[in-house]
């Protein structure tokens, strides 16, 4: 008995730590994420609002800002696949946060967006080599040939330096979920909780 009410009073706890961030892609008709760089914490949610045109959110790296990421065990990281929204009709893409070790660093895959720097950052540094603006500025410098686009489908991977997040999809109400740690790291609260108790 004491074990489930620990745990109905912890739920609203991790519920009200993590937060839900709205980024609109392709406000204005521009070759924009809105914001283009956020700060967010394990268990925060990423809602990107496609509102004009055909993009998507691509997860890369520092190194190579308009290319697909690779983890090292080949699995390729985040990719929304083609997003065509409307300001009436927006198209939606969610994932969650579930590792904040290192940036995480994305582009649109669409041809040359990436390189008119359409791209986003999650907890860049804002001083030193690798900050949003430098990662922006090589964006801009890359050749339009290395834009890749191997990937249609959303996926997660893991790698010592770029955290997989687990993601949501969702258009037209449609979606999938693939839980992230949020969900094991509150039902091991409750489960210590219910022991102490």
């Amino acid at each position: 008995m004491h074990f489930l009410t620990a745990i109905a009073a912890l739920l609203p706890v991790g519920a009200a730590l993590a937060a839900t961030h709205t980024i609109t892609v392709g406000l204005n008709g521009t070759l924009t994420f809105t914001p283009d760089s956020i700060n967010a914490t394990v268990g925060d949610t990423l809602d990107f609002s496609f509102v004009s045109g055909n993009h998507t959110i691509t997860q890369s790296s520092f190194a190579t800002p308009c290319s697909l990421f690779k983890a090292a065990n080949g699995s390729a990281g985040v990719d929304s696949g083609y997003k065509p929204g409307t300001e009436s009709d927006p198209a939606t893409f969610s994932f969650a946060i579930n590792d904040t070790s290192a940036p995480l660093w994305f582009y649109c895959r669409h041809p040359g967006h990436c390189e008119q720097g359409m791209v986003f950052a999650v907890n860049a540094p804002i001083t030193g080599a690798k900050t949003f603006e430098a990662f922006q500025t090589a964006a801009k410098a890359t050749n339009a040939n290395t834009t890749s686009s191997s990937s249609s489908t959303a996926s997660s991977s893991s790698s010592s330096s770029t955290a997989p997040p687990s993601t949501t999809s969702t258009a037209s109400g449609a979606g999938v979920l693939r839980a992230g740690s949020a969900g094991a790291i509150l039902g091991l609260a409750g489960l210590l909780a219910g022991l102490v108790l």
